[in-house]
């Protein structure tokens, strides 16, 4: 159907996404909203907004939001310390104040605004608190544990009951993967960093988490795709989904095919943690650009917090728990795209090396 869309959070991993796919279809004008340029090819029109900026926020409204037709937030406040910071006050009040900022004078200036998509994740089912019932399911009471998803959701749900016509969609992957350099929450760029590493330092590729368990992947352009099919679909009105590739992964099983990706040999498994050893690599990951030409950018620029991520995800110092979602409702409702996880891992290795951000 089309229209114009404003993608905020564009310099992200979702937002990065959904700007590239959207600025591929026909029909549809996009403005990609970030506080700094997106690092990647684009057509559409950026716009430079801190959304902490209330006023900045209502002065874009009124002057250049009014014909706003849908609206991808994927904007995302993170701390340094990722996983410490899911529970933080002061992190939860920030990304509800963003969302209020953004939301409050666009849909009070876009007369023509027909869908939301919010992004949610696997953590509104309190896999960062507690184990999880796997497969989680949409229709499931709101877990009982303070999370900004829930202070964004409310004041979501209240903006449209004020008697506007807009619809929305709450979307919950797992495990997002796609381009975002310094992301704190990127494994992408962690596993090809470390891998890479490895090689550089003559030594093999050990996996460094804990017993193996079953997880998701969501390709970042799935998710995208899935913002585009919810756009105007009666299907996606007001409606909670999980969205994943369709398979599982456990990362000991993906190991091998990264190493064979980066030329490495695997080593047995050995618990350490990525976050503790890996930031001490500067100087390897210095000689790796000049070596490779890569652009330059340090380890910190390219891979970011992900070390903590990577630590939490792959299962260090922790007994963990299968997480799955379940994706039967999205299926169900009509969109039944899917991507197999480790040909998508690789898929944007080469995407990364070819970007020169990683080494062939």
């Amino acid at each position: 159907m089309g229209g114009k869309v404003l993608i905020a959070g564009a310099s992200g991993i979702v937002g990065g996404a959904a700007v590239r796919h959207f600025c591929s279809l026909p029909g549809w004008e996009v403005v990609a909203l970030s506080r700094r340029a997106p690092d990647y090819e684009h057509s559409a029109r950026h716009l430079s907004l801190d959304l902490m900026d209330a006023e900045a926020c209502e002065k874009a409204a009124a002057e250049r939001f009014g014909d706003v037709t849908h609206l991808v937030y994927a904007a995302l406040y993170e701390k340094e310390d990722v996983i410490a910071g899911w529970r933080d006050p002061e992190q939860m009040a920030v990304n509800d104040r963003m969302l209020r900022n953004l939301l409050g004078p666009l849909e009070r200036e876009a007369k023509g605004l027909r869908h939301v998509s919010l992004m949610q994740g696997a953590k509104a089912y309190g896999v960062h608190v507690h184990h999880l019932e796997s497969p989680a399911k949409e229709r499931w009471p709101r877990d009982p544990h303070d999370n900004f998803y829930w202070l964004q959701e409310d004041y979501l749900k209240e903006r449209q009951q004020a008697g506007h016509g807009w619809t929305w969609t709450i979307w919950r992957p797992h495990l997002v993967t796609g381009f975002s350099p310094g992301s704190p929450i990127n494994m992408l760029f962690a596993m090809g960093a470390y891998a890479a590493i490895c090689r550089e330092e003559g030594r093999q590729m050990e996996f460094s988490g804990g017993p193996p368990f079953i997880q998701q992947m969501s390709d970042s352009r799935l998710i995208a795709r899935g913002f585009e099919w919810a756009a105007d679909n009666p299907a996606a009105a007001n409606q909670h989904f999980n969205i994943a590739n369709g398979d599982i992964v456990i990362w000991q099983h993906l190991y091998p095919a990264i190493a064979r990706h980066f030329g490495v040999d695997l080593a047995p498994p050995r618990p350490f943690p990525l976050a503790a050893t890996m930031p001490a690599k500067e100087d390897v990951w210095r000689r790796i650009v000049e070596k490779h030409g890569l652009k330059p950018l340090g380890l910190a620029e390219t891979v970011g917090a992900s070390w903590l991520f990577a630590d939490f995800v792959l299962g260090f110092g922790k007994k963990p728990s299968a997480t799955v979602l379940s994706t039967i409702k999205l299926q169900q409702a009509g969109f039944h795209d899917c991507m197999d996880s480790e040909d998508a891992m690789i898929e944007w290795f080469r995407d990364l090396q070819a970007r020169r951000i990683l080494p062939v």
